[in-house]
């Protein structure tokens, strides 16, 4: 049962991404400030006023087997290898099915296979449409197959709350271990949905970047010249783990703390009052002061109300107190479901080799966020405690607290 003392791990990371096929592909290309978005090359792609995203670096049938891969939409592929990762990487820890459970976020699902096969009845009737379509589609398809894989028993949960569901999951699985209900959840976030109609439907609101001849320089996080985010595709998984499961097991950090809130306020703009009780609460859970604090691995999607938003959130938590502030969607865009994931990740990593990834494309910084970001090259920063925040439509918030001991 649950003691206020519990402490959880996050013993094993996986990912797949606009930067690497693997989580450590991903987290050396961050350091470098590698770029990962690039022009699509679909043919529909031609015909579109948005032209360019995060595109995965390694396909998932370079990595899946063929028959596999064949019934799982794209985002169930994404979320497989990105779990087989982390459970490989936590070193297959020996607990019961009834005592492992699962929660993958994800802002779409299946939706790309929806479509898909929306186009198939219409064009072909229904005979052609795949046998696999509903399993494809589900939402909650990610964190089934995940379970399924792994033989994990004691519950597969999904999130869906836009761009904080990869976090919002993470906050769920640690409920879990503290609840009681589980001693190792393996939860992440996986996106896949680039498809003409999300395109479209970005290109009217005005939210996605433009700058379909500069790729390179499309996602711009708190830089003046911003235009908008890049979508992009990916997953992240970690494997949190109760600490006296295996109280030797390697650790890359501790998720001390967790909180979700919701706006109340509007559909798409969030607020600084929801973003802030979110990061308060999480330090709260955490017990760790703002002070302590020594970078935070920013929502930050390149959109100039965003990016303020999550400024003034972060000056009112912090005060005269800089943290660190690094972007990691400058490098590999917004992976919408599953970017939440992808930053606790990267905060992780940056726990573990004390470094923290440089915000790429930050020639000219917003003056109206007043935060101390990492500009240039990365930087080593010798803390103890990071904070990674997750923001999404509909005014979910979520923010993660991760601690070295």
């Amino acid at each position: 049962m649950r003691t206020d003392h519990d402490t959880v791990k996050i013993t094993g990371l996986g990912a797949t991404t606009p930067l690497g096929g693997t989580a450590p592909a991903t987290w050396q290309a961050m350091c470098e400030g590698r770029n990962g978005i690039r022009a699509l090359e679909h043919p529909w792609a031609a015909d579109l006023p948005i032209r360019i995203a995060g595109q995965l670096a390694v396909e998932p049938a370079e990595v899946l087997d063929r028959i596999e891969a064949r019934r799982l939409d794209r985002s169930e592929q994404l979320a497989l290898i990105a779990a087989r990762e982390a459970w490989a990487d936590a070193g297959r820890p020996a607990v019961d099915g009834e005592r492992l459970a699962v929660v993958i976020g994800t802002g779409t699902g299946g939706a790309v296979t929806m479509l898909d096969q929306d186009d198939v009845l219409e064009r072909s009737g229904v005979r052609k449409v795949s046998p696999h379509t509903v399993p494809m589609l589900m939402a909650n398809g990610p964190a089934a197959w995940v379970s399924i894989d792994l033989g994990a028993r004691a519950g597969a949960h999904t999130t869906v709350s836009a761009c904080a569901s990869g976090a919002e999951a993470i906050a769920l699985g640690l409920d879990l271990i503290r609840l009681g209900r589980a001693d190792v959840v393996i939860a992440g976030g996986t996106e896949a949905c680039l498809h003409p109609l999300p395109l479209a439907g970005f290109a009217q609101a005005r939210a996605h970047s433009l700058r379909n001849a500069d790729p390179e320089r499309a996602s711009r996080p708190f830089d003046l010249d911003r235009d908008g985010f890049v979508i992009a595709e990916g997953a992240a998984v970690l494997v949190l783990e109760r600490a006296s499961l295996r109280p030797d097991a390697h650790g890359y950090a501790v998720l001390a703390g967790a909180a979700v809130t919701s706006d109340a306020h509007h559909i798409t703009a969030g607020h600084p009052d929801g973003q802030r009780r979110a990061i308060t609460r999480a330090l709260a859970e955490a017990g760790v002061a703002p002070e302590q604090i020594g970078l935070v691995h920013a929502h930050a999607t390149s959109t100039e109300k965003g990016d303020l938003t999550e400024a003034d959130s972060l000056t009112r938590v912090f005060g005269p107190h800089r943290p660190a502030v690094t972007a990691t969607k400058s490098m590999t865009g917004h992976l919408f479901g599953a970017a939440g994931a992808l930053a606790a990740l990267a905060g992780a990593w940056s726990l573990h080799d004390r470094f923290a990834p440089p915000v790429r494309n930050l020639t000219d910084p917003d003056p109206a966020a007043d935060l101390d970001l990492v500009t240039g090259e990365g930087r080593t920063v010798l803390t103890d405690a990071v904070l990674v925040n997750a923001f999404g439509f509909g005014g979910h918030n979520a923010s993660l607290v991760l601690t070295s001991s």
